[in-house]
């Protein structure tokens, strides 16, 4: 790549230099900051049929993008008296508060009209009043690596990280002449483009393993194919199963209820005082949010005392449980305990399953994730209306009944070929991330000067 002929020293920090015929300036000097939405409730925003409904952006569609998606506005009441900032193409709008300290400072830039059309009240609106400033470079630069620092070490907050105006009103930017802004930003437009082509196809990819992960421990399952002792082929004999959601099933398996598969069935309850007497440490007290298809997740795991884990001695996990979440938006994610985990419990939310002698524990947690066994939940929570499961819902699932010594064979194959497609993941997540990176050093370099583009 081409450098310019000359550099100059700047004032923006944790940036050298800059071409020496670009200009410098703070933020304040080239547009001023506007508010989103002020004094709106929660109905105010719960109201499809109201004739006042007005579209807004919401923070979802500034935060980690570069320009706003028309096709992703919110509607809001907004009556006619109602004095609000009206957004406008060109403007572009800062994320001021966020959970997320990488979102904080965030910008996007609205490059199409919209009707009327206002903003979340998170954010902060800049309107340009220099005709110095082509938008949608200004945007680009503000995604540099160096801009984005410096806007980011003025956040503070502890559950919530926030931006002041004043922060932002200060923010030193460089820029070349109009035209060569436009050429760079459609420069970019057209490379980030061509990157964020790529990065698609890979996440679909991603989705297509997850999809044969799936489809593997269907079949297997299921017994749509058996170790005939040379491979994994289709049975020779098959019978009807009598159940419509399994169908034929090979002549030697029979089916089930999942009460005469295991010893237990249970949940537990939430301590009393609820998370006031939750601690940093202690026994970690499994919560839906930690049960996930892939694994335990225990970074947000909420810890009890000794005493209350023995209070609840009903709801106290061993090795080899199948915990299944029965309420809410997770319902029907399962996963299974190991020895690693050491004592541990559960609240209401998350059900105990304890595998007998004649059932694998992998096993089981495989068959509840396949078509089998979500199919049967989802029709429970059809057919009853209920937002949850129930433990006879539960013990009356029916589920394929194998040899244990057959079960461990299909675990074995199901996790050998998932470590198979779990490598391809981990390698296609690694070329996300580094086109990610390269994305971000592309539009840094460019927007600071490191190379002429034009």
């Amino acid at each position: 790549m081409k450098k310019y002929e000359s550099y100059k020293s700047t004032k923006i920090e944790f940036l050298d230099e800059i071409p020496e015929h670009w200009e410098e300036k703070r933020l304040r000097f080239l547009g001023y900051l506007y508010g989103g939405l002020t004094g709106k409730s929660a109905k105010d925003f719960d109201q499809p049929d109201n004739d006042d409904n007005k579209y807004y952006i919401p923070f979802t569609n500034i935060a980690g993008n570069l320009k706003i998606n028309p096709d992703k506005l919110q509607h809001v009441v907004i009556e006619e008296d109602d004095k609000q900032n009206e957004v406008k193409v060109g403007d572009l709008f800062f994320l001021m508060s966020s959970e997320d300290y990488d979102d904080v400072g965030g910008s996007a830039v609205l490059t199409e009209e919209l009707p009327e059309t206002y903003l979340n009240s998170f954010c902060k609106g800049l309107r340009l009043t220099s005709s110095k400033i082509y938008p949608e470079y200004l945007n680009y630069h503000l995604h540099s690596k160096q801009l984005r620092h410096n806007l980011l070490i003025e956040a503070n907050g502890f559950t919530r990280i926030n931006l002041k105006v004043g922060k932002v009103q200060d923010l030193y930017v460089a820029f070349p002449n109009k035209q060569e802004q436009t050429a760079i930003a459609t420069y970019l437009d057209r490379k980030t483009a061509d990157i964020d082509e790529l990065i698609a196809d890979k996440k679909r990819l991603l989705e297509l393993y997850e999809e044969e992960k799936t489809a593997i421990i269907n079949e297997l399952v299921t017994g749509k194919k058996v170790w005939n002792g040379h491979a994994w082929a289709e049975p020779a004999e098959v019978k009807d199963s009598g159940i419509e959601w399994i169908g034929e099933i090979p002549e030697h398996w029979e089916v089930k209820k999942v009460r005469h598969l295991v010893l237990k069935v249970g949940s537990g309850i939430t301590p009393s005082g609820g998370a006031s007497v939750y601690k940093l440490s202690g026994i970690p007290l499994l919560r839906s949010q930690n049960i996930h298809f892939d694994g335990l997740r225990l970074d947000d795991v909420a810890y009890i005392t000794e005493d209350i884990h023995e209070s609840m001695k009903n709801s106290q996990v061993l090795s080899g449980d199948v915990l299944l979440n029965i309420t809410g938006a997770s319902i029907g994610r399962a996963y299974f305990v190991e020895s690693w985990l050491g004592e541990a419990n559960v609240n209401q939310h998350v059900c105990i399953l304890r595998p007998n002698s004649e059932t694998d524990t992998r096993f089981l947690y495989f068959i509840l994730r396949s078509n089998i066994g979500q199919e049967q939940i989802r029709i429970e929570q059809t057919g009853s209306g209920r937002e949850g499961l129930n433990f006879e819902a539960l013990k009356n699932f029916i589920l394929p009944f194998l040899s244990i010594e057959e079960q461990q064979s299909i675990v074995r194959h199901i996790e050998t070929e998932c470590e198979r497609i779990d490598t391809q993941v981990a390698r296609t997540k690694k070329l996300i991330d580094l086109l990610k990176e390269y994305r971000e050093a592309l539009i840094s370099e460019v927007v600071t000067g490191k190379i002429k583009v034009v």
